[in-house]
C-alpha cells in the first residue's frame, strides 16, 4: 500500500503555468451560448463515459470543432498541445485527418467528419481546485483531472484506420507505426519457450477486450513477465512502454514510467493473441499492478489499429479525486 502512494504521487504532476494560461485562453474566447456547451459540473455523468466512434454514431458532450471560429480553434489547439507532447500533438492531428481522407475516398464526408471533434470541462477552471476535461472524436479519447495543479491523464485511445494507407499522396503512412513495429520486434526476438509463454490464443480478439469501459479491472494474468526476458528483451519492452506515455509531456512521461520502474517493472505481463505476421490480425496486452495497456489491428484485413492506456485506479483521476477529498477541509467537515 505504501509502495502504490509513492507511486500515485510520482504521477501527479504539477500543472505548467502555460497549460494552465492556455485553458484560461481558451474559454475566455467563448462567449455565453459557447461556455454553456463547454463547461458542465463536475458530478456529470457524462466525465466518465468515452467512445471511439465517430461523432455521428455516438453523440459526445462538450463544443465540437464546427462551433468554434479560426481563433477559438487555434486556441483551442494550443490546448491540446500544452497537454501533450508533441509526439502525442502529431499523432492526434494526423489521427483527426485520417478522418478528412476517409471522407474523400469514401465519398461520406457528413459521416466522416473532422470538425466533430469535441471538448468538455467538468467544473470550472476559473475558480475551481478539482476539474477535468476531455477531447474526443473518432478513434481519439483524451481525459485529463486536475486538483490543486495537480494532473492525472487517463484513459488516453488513440486509433487509426487505415493503419497504413495504401495509396494517393500519403502512401505509406503509418500514424501508430512504433507501437506495432516494436511489439512485433519484441514477439519476434523471442525462441520457442519464451513464445509458447506469451502467445496464449492463435485467433487475436476482434478488439480491444476493454472496449470504453468506464472502470477496467485486471485481466487474466496470460503472458510472460519481464522478469523471464533477457536484457535486449527488456529494452524492447521499455520502448514500447515509453512510446505509450510519449503522448504526455515529457515529465509527466519520465515520472509515469520511474514509477512503473520502481513499483512493478518485473511483474509486467506481455501477452500476444493471434499472428505473428504483421500482415493478419493481431493482438497484444501489456499489463502490470496499476496499468493495462491493448492493442488491436484486426479490422479492414488488419489495417485498422485500436490502443488504449487504462490506469486501474487512476481513470479519470480517481486517485487525485480521493486524495482531493481527503486533504480538503470543506469536504472533511461534512
Amino acid at each position: 500500500m505504501r509502495l502504490f502512494k509513492v507511486l500515485v504521487m510520482l504521477f501527479m504532476l504539477s500543472v505548467s503555468n502555460a497549460q494552465s494560461n492556455e485553458v484560461l485562453t481558451f474559454l475566455n474566447t467563448l462567449n455565453e451560448n459557447q461556455l454553456s456547451k463547454t463547461i458542465l459540473s463536475f458530478d456529470n455523468t457524462s466525465r466518465e463515459t468515452w467512445h471511439f466512434l465517430p461523432g455521428t454514431m455516438y453523440k459526445r458532450h462538450g463544443i465540437a470543432l464546427y462551433d468554434l471560429d479560426e481563433t477559438q480553434k487555434t486556441h483551442a489547439f494550443n490546448l491540446l498541445k500544452y497537454h501533450l507532447s508533441s509526439t502525442g500533438y502529431l499523432k492526434t492531428k494526423k489521427i483527426i485527418e485520417l478522418e478528412r481522407y476517409l471522407g474523400e475516398l469514401s465519398g461520406k464526408k457528413v459521416f466522416r467528419d473532422p470538425e466533430k471533434y469535441y471538448f468538455a470541462f467538468y467544473g470550472n477552471p476559473k475558480k475551481d481546485s478539482l476539474w477535468s476535461w476531455s477531447f474526443e472524436g473518432h478513434h481519439i479519447s483524451l481525459n485529463f483531472t486536475v486538483s490543486n495543479e495537480k494532473i492525472s491523464a487517463s484513459p488516453r485511445f488513440m486509433g487509426t484506420n487505415p493503419a497504413e494507407i495504401k495509396e494517393g499522396p500519403l502512401k505509406g503512412q503509418r500514424v501508430l507505426n512504433k507501437e506495432e513495429d516494436l511489439a512485433f520486434e519484441l514477439i519476434n526476438s523471442m525462441g520457442e519457450e519464451q513464445r509458447a509463454k506469451t502467445i496464449f490464443k492463435s485467433i487475436a480478439f476482434p478488439d480491444i477486450l476493454t472496449s470504453n469501459k468506464s472502470k477496467v479491472a485486471p485481466l487474466e494474468n496470460e503472458g510472460i513477465k519481464a522478469k523471464n526476458l533477457n536484457e535486449k528483451q527488456k529494452a524492447i519492452l521499455t520502448k514500447l512502454i515509453k512510446e505509450y506515455l510519449l503522448t504526455l509531456p515529457q515529465e509527466l512521461a519520465k515520472e509515469r514510467y520511474r514509477a512503473i520502474q520502481i513499483a512493478e517493472f518485473d511483474d509486467i505481463r506481455f501477452a500476444w493473441a493471434g499472428s505473428t505476421d504483421l500482415t493478419k490480425g493481431h493482438y497484444y496486452r501489456i499489463q502490470g499492478d496499476t496499468f493495462l495497456i491493448e492493442f488491436d489491428n484486426t479490422q479492414n484485413n488488419a489495417n485498422h489499429v485500436h490502443l488504449v492506456w487504462r490506469e486501474f485506479n487512476g481513470d479519470f483521476g480517481r486517485d487525485l479525486i480521493k486524495e482531493h477529498y481527503e486533504k480538503s477541509d470543506h469536504h472533511k467537515q461534512k
